[in-house]
């Protein structure tokens, strides 16, 4: 790629504010010595992303990671199916030369409303991420008109595990994050409820199977219980969770903003 672009080694040294010799020694494939960030800088000064795929007994981590995801999946299936909801997980669809799966996209007929939840179980390029939440729900509309749907409200929605990891993720990147997902879980339930106007929001999903800890790659992850919640196995960020076809608190009007 340097001799593509036509760039010295020295160029790409100054760009990336290292030696002319790290870099020849990268080139030669030496990079036990040099730090994955440090390869990084260097590709970026070429226009090339390097990610990190790991791996755990041959093709074991990604079948891992499907089964956790189809383990979310099928919970978020069971709770619409119990608000009133018409599931289709794993929708496909092949629109004006834009084509996709969506995770689950679902239908309220007493609200006339559709629904597009992007699972993840881990965050890994939230600019795709957005991006494509972004047309799957600029198509919602029409795909759902193709299957004999007539929405007059759209939601967009993602649905994380209830962990640290997921919630410090969201926090960091509030600002990108929340200009599509401004909602959060308490706003989602209740829109799910009882949906009223087109909304975005982020879903932290509880595990519930687990008790008070999660067991997430080998460790434990404490779920923190809210204030005055000391006494209470109910995950806090899914205050339906008991039972889904009870609304929540503050639901009664409608979804919360906010």
């Amino acid at each position: 790629m340097r001799t593509r672009r036509r760039m010295s080694q020295a160029r790409v040294a100054d760009a990336a504010g290292i030696s002319r010799s790290l870099v020849s020694r990268l080139e030669a494939g030496n990079l036990d010595s040099t730090s994955l960030g440090l390869i990084r800088r260097v590709a970026g000064v070429l226009g090339v992303s390097v990610t990190l795929d790991p791996r755990w007994r041959g093709a074991e981590l990604a079948q891992l990671l499907d089964h956790r995801h189809a383990g979310m999946v099928r919970r978020v299936v069971e709770r619409l199916t119990a608000l009133g909801w018409e599931c289709l997980p794993e929708h496909t669809f092949s629109e004006w030369g834009e084509r996709g799966a969506i995770d689950i996209f679902a239908w309220h007929p007493r609200g006339r409303a559709v629904l597009c939840v992007e699972v993840k179980t881990r965050l890994v390029d939230l600019q795709n991420l957005l991006s494509v939440a972004d047309r799957k729900r600029r198509l919602a509309p029409v795909l759902a008109r193709k299957i004999g749907w007539d929405p007059v409200a759209v939601c967009s929605v993602l649905v994380l595990p209830e962990e640290n990891w997921a919630r410090n993720a969201v926090e960091r990147h509030l600002p990108v994050i929340g200009a599509k997902f401004s909602a959060r879980t308490l706003a989602v339930r209740c829109w799910l409820v009882s949906p009223d106007g087109d909304l975005g929001g982020v879903w932290f999903l509880a595990n519930v199977t687990t008790g008070d800890a999660k067991r997430r790659s080998g460790a434990l992850m404490r779920v923190r219980r809210g204030s005055g919640q000391a006494g209470s196995s109910t995950p806090r960020s899914d205050p339906t969770s008991v039972n889904p076809k009870v609304p929540a608190a503050g639901c009664r009007n409608g979804p919360l903003h906010g």
